[in-house]
């Protein structure tokens, strides 16, 4: 049986939760912190997994008490990765949240974001569904490794999630990514500020030029869309009764419609799943859904 496989990082999330972020020079109390599992690539395996996909996470997991942290954790979930011992020390992400539910990510990258090339030759390719890969570890310098094992490797979709920090990643490392046919998915700020337009359209339709293939992006409150590159669709909006903060949301969003397409679901039926994932994750403090939270997105 294939599998979805999610090249990535593992981190701690050092959630602090405060009033309004501070000023310079400013002297502030917290109201709380906690440290939870983190990362992008583990944000969307952890989804997958809830839907009980078959799949790969293909994280390096360094030293240091974050790599610690996420080890303990591996090896009490029993989850596996290939690559669970790397020199260097594993990061963190310092997640600042206001009382919106907004959040500020101030990050300390480590040995979770190098991805080399000879780790992912022992993927067998033809195992592989589809895959799913960050921009940061693209913007790392390891970044090369992972795009030219992807060119050698195109018998699978691929999906990218670069967020916000599109506009930092070598043009010629993009570029290849785009000629591999990337299914590209942002929210809304991510593609006005990568295309330049504040009109949705006419930034999907730039970046499906470039791909030649689907565009999704999610839009908060109005829900999501995505360009085919012959129509656009799109997927009502699922309430949050309330936000406790939106760490993990878009990881979230993109690891249900992976999942739910991978159990054969139409794109508008992935997309519109997604949407509940995400609204329930918003609900949620951190990233991760528990097994409980996880089954009410279905009971509603």
């Amino acid at each position: 049986m294939k599998k979805i496989l999610v090249i990535g990082s593992t981190v701690v999330d050092m959630i602090v939760n405060v009033d309004k972020l501070p000023t310079s020079k400013a002297d502030i109390h917290i109201k709380s912190q906690k440290a939870n599992m983190g990362g992008c690539a583990f944000n969307v395996y952890d989804i997958i997994a809830k839907f009980g996909c078959p799949n790969i996470l293909f994280s390096p997991v360094g030293g240091g008490i974050y790599g610690g942290f996420v080890r303990n954790y591996f090896e009490s979930n029993n989850i596996l990765t290939p690559i669970s011992n790397v020199k260097g020390d594993n990061g963190c992400c310092y997640c600042f949240v206001e009382e919106s539910g907004e959040r500020t990510f101030v990050s300390y990258h480590g040995a979770e974001y190098l991805i080399h090339r000879k780790w992912l030759d022992t993927i067998d390719s033809e195992e592989i569904h589809s895959a799913y890969i960050c921009g940061l570890e693209i913007e790392e310098k390891t970044g090369e490794d992972i795009v030219s094992w992807l060119e050698d490797n195109r018998n699978f979709p691929v999906y990218f999630a670069p967020g916000p920090r599109m506009t930092r990643i070598d043009k010629s490392l993009l570029q290849r990514l785009f000629d591999i046919g990337v299914i590209v998915h942002l929210n809304e700020d991510e593609i006005a500020e990568y295309t330049g337009t504040g009109d949705l359209k006419r930034a999907m339709r730039e970046l499906n030029r470039k791909t030649n293939n689907t565009v999704i992006v999610t839009t908060g409150e109005k829900g999501a869309c995505w360009y085919d590159g012959e129509s656009f669709y799109t997927a009502r909006p699922v309430k949050a009764e309330t936000v406790a903060d939106t760490i993990g949301a878009g990881d979230s969003h993109i690891g249900a419609v992976m999942a739910c397409l991978y159990k054969g679901m139409s794109m508008q039926k992935a997309v519109e799943t997604a949407n509940k994932v995400a609204s329930r994750v918003v609900q949620t403090h951190g990233a991760q859904l528990s097994a409980e939270e996880f089954s009410a997105v279905f009971a509603d």
